[in-house]
């Protein structure tokens, strides 16, 4: 494109910005908006060679993805407005951030105070504890892909093209797997990442590596190497303190099992090196290392972008004039201390609603699993989530996991193996972000609020099942009532995101199931799975792998009620996440997730189905939803 071209009769093209591998950056403005506001507009560099355009258009997809994950959760990563294809080539349309990189800051020659390098560091990393929080790696981190913003000075992350999910293949078009692309900037990449196995602490070795670029003012490319161990010589261009030193080069280690191993871990670090201050009162309490982990990692799931200090100033109410004490509780599905703040301002909560009840969030940590088409495990990967505990008295509790908010493809495609038309067509939405819960609801959990349990198969632990909507519907209002916070049936699309939890295969586990995985019928298969167990009733919910969000069996078991009336397609569905209600349909209700004693292809996470509103089978349960205010 050239300057002064309009694109799809809106964009109007100002000047390149840069040149990649992949793809070309444009400033452009939007004609078609009032004041005419600058937006980046990101083209797709074609190329003959059919290998590189594969990869090219499938990191053009994982951006798209990442961009529409991570820019509504955090001020410090430009958000997507627009994804399109035009004459065969493809184009993102992103936030523009006014200010300068941080080649400005950080160049040849220059050489920083470590005071200086510790604060930058520690800026750096406030952004990286979202994105590590997601599980993404950034795989570019340079001074030229970090804008320090005129508005706030604050570090925004750009580009992020280059991104790659943890222990997600690139495949290409015949569906064969290949090895992961090595991306990155020499000097800044890491050997594992040159080898195509990037991981979290590839970014770490990046950060550490510019913030030793910033020490010495010699460029990351020119600093010898150990010959012996492959250890980064740098200390003879830099004075510094020998806990900076330690810190910068554990951070750059040639092993990545030596490094920090994500940005929660080196910020600490980091944090350590900052002169210790005295409170200003015996009654004022430091944040230790352990707590301010457990803070960040709140952060980090709630999508915060901004300074630690600040941020505590704003979410806690904590200020030098009042008291405040740190209470250590356990988390009981780790049994590690986690870390809750107190203060003398009770309007202040991690959790909002129209009573400003507090609610701290909690991280629990868990391990997902991925299956080819023979059911067969090949992949696992330890993730972690937010949540918060729900009190229903006599001992029984209620775990809600925060779900991000984010944009998925609802319904299948049309070469799913066994799927429906009903399925169709598929189509974008965009669904705000909300808390569910972790498991479907128990019997405990039911007999609690509703004071009886009208399940088959008895056990505390067992879904409640022989429910009607109504019923269900009535738990939720009563369970409203109880807590001061609003909760209800899941619409179908938050279901299906939520369920899907970032996957776009048959099942999220990927290419099957088997009974290993899921309670259902097991005289029957899908894809080139073995047969399995039939068990003929329930099981106890959490005794299967959970999610990418660490949602418990949201294949099989039972069948959830969903909030929205049934429709036979998606033709005029809503694109908002929201539930789709025909009052002159009102009997007939939606499902999701299959059951005990359904076949695997009913437990899809496409799959949908209907029942009257007031059935009560005992295959069909329901879990709830909590929003946020």
């Amino acid at each position: 494109m050239n300057v002064g071209e309009i694109l799809r009769s809106r964009y109007k093209i100002l000047e390149v910005l840069g040149s990649g591998a992949f793809g070309i950056r444009y400033l452009a403005e939007d004609i078609d908006v009032p004041y005419n506001p600058k937006c980046v507009i990101k083209q797709f560099k074609s190329n003959a060679n059919p290998g590189v355009l594969n990869i090219a258009k499938r990191l053009f997809e994982s951006e798209a993805q990442v961009l529409y994950r991570l820019g509504n959760e955090s001020d410090r990563i430009p958000k997507l407005f627009s994804r399109f294809e035009d004459k065969g080539q493809f184009y993102l349309v992103q936030e523009f951030v006014d200010g300068e990189d941080l080649t400005k800051e950080v160049l040849p020659g220059k050489k920083s105070s470590e005071a200086e390098v510790i604060q930058l560091l520690e800026e750096i990393l406030e952004v990286f504890t979202v994105t590590h929080n997601r599980n993404i790696i950034h795989r570019d981190i340079k001074p030229a892909n970090l804008i320090r913003r005129k508005k706030d000075g604050k570090i925004v992350v750009i580009d992020f093209g280059a991104v790659k999910e943890v222990s997600i293949l690139m495949m290409n078009t015949e569906g064969q797997i290949f090895p992961s692309v090595a991306i990155g900037t020499p000097g800044f990449m890491p050997r594992e990442q040159a080898s195509g196995q990037p991981k979290l602490c590839s970014d770490i070795y990046a950060i550490g590596m510019l913030g030793i670029y910033a020490l010495t003012g010699v460029e990351p490319h020119d600093l010898p190497k150990d010959p012996t161990n492959g250890e980064i010589i740098w200390q003879n261009w830099a004075n510094v303190s020998d806990q900076m030193a330690d810190v910068l080069s554990k951070m750059v280690r040639y092993n990545f099992r030596e490094r920090y191993q994500s940005a929660f871990d080196t910020m600490d670090a980091i944090i350590a090196l900052k002169p210790k201050l005295k409170p200003k009162s015996q009654s004022q309490s430091l944040i230790n290392s352990k707590q301010r982990r457990e803070v960040l990692k709140i952060l980090g799931g709630l999508g915060a972008g901004v300074g630690l200090t600040i941020l505590l100033g704003r979410i806690f109410g904590i200020d030098s004039n009042s008291s405040q004490t740190l209470n250590v509780i356990t988390n009981p599905d780790t049994s590690t201390p986690t870390s809750l703040i107190k203060t003398t301002t009770p309007q202040t909560s991690l959790i909002k609603n129209t009573t400003q009840s507090n609610r701290p969030l909690q991280t629990f940590k868990f391990e997902t699993v991925t299956v080819n088409a023979k059911g067969k495990i090949t992949n696992r990967r330890n993730l972690n989530a937010n949540y918060f505990i729900e009190d229903l008295g006599n001992g029984v509790t209620l775990y809600m996991v925060k779900i991000p908010a984010g944009t998925f493809t609802m319904g299948s495609p049309r070469n799913e193996n066994l799927r429906d038309d009903d399925e169709s067509p598929q189509h974008q939405v965009s669904v705000p972000g909300f808390f569910m819960g972790r498991y479907q609801v128990t019997q405990a959990q039911y007999e609690a609020i509703m004071g009886s349990n009208p399940a088959k198969f008895k056990g505390i632990n067992r879904p409640v099942e022989q429910v009607s909507w109504d019923d269900a519907v009535v738990f939720c209002k009563k369970l409203s009532q109880k807590t001061a916070r609003t909760y209800r049936l899941p619409s179908e699309a938050e279901w299906e995101y939520a369920c899907r939890a970032g996957s776009t295969t048959s099942f999220y586990f990927k290419e099957t199931i088997t009974t290993d995985l899921v309670n259902y019928d097991g005289n029957y298969t899908y894809a080139d799975a073995p047969k399995g167990v039939y068990r003929g009733k329930t099981t106890e919910v959490g005794k299967f792998p959970p999610n990418a969000f660490g949602l418990y069996d949201m294949h099989g078991n039972v069948n959830e009620w969903c909030e929205d009336t049934w429709h036979s397609n998606y033709k005029g569905a809503p694109n908002d996440g929201s539930a789709w209600v025909d009052n002159d349909n009102q009997s007939s209700k939606l499902l999701r997730g299959g059951s005990w004693t359904h076949l695997p292809r009913n437990c899809r996470s496409a799959d949908r189905h209907t029942k009257s509103r007031d059935v009560r089978n005992y295959d069909i349960g329901f879990r709830v939803v909590m929003v946020f205010a």
